[in-house]
């Protein structure tokens, strides 16, 4: 997986920058939709494999895991179809 399936930090600050009170009921709704998305994609990606920008973003919005094992790669662990 690659930093393309992120939110840009761009995004985020922009999102962040606008106050509640302007923002209408779609941009709320957008704003819950793509930082869930963002944040089950940092899950799933491992750190080994994002960019140092897409890691600094993550530790500051909160969105950092700190394994080097992928979500899908644990899952195959637990189900012992391969993995570590």
């Amino acid at each position: 997986m690659s930093d393309n399936a992120r939110q840009s930090l761009t995004d985020k600050a922009g999102a962040a920058m606008k106050p509640d009170s302007q923002k209408s009921t779609t941009e709320h709704i957008g704003d819950k939709f793509k930082g869930t998305a963002d944040s089950a994609a940092s899950t799933a990606q491992p750190q080994s494999e994002k960019s140092t920008t897409q890691r600094m973003g993550d530790t500051v919005s909160g969105n950092s895991n700190n394994n080097d094992e992928s979500l899908l790669d644990k899952t195959k662990g637990k189900l012992g179809l391969g993995g570590n």
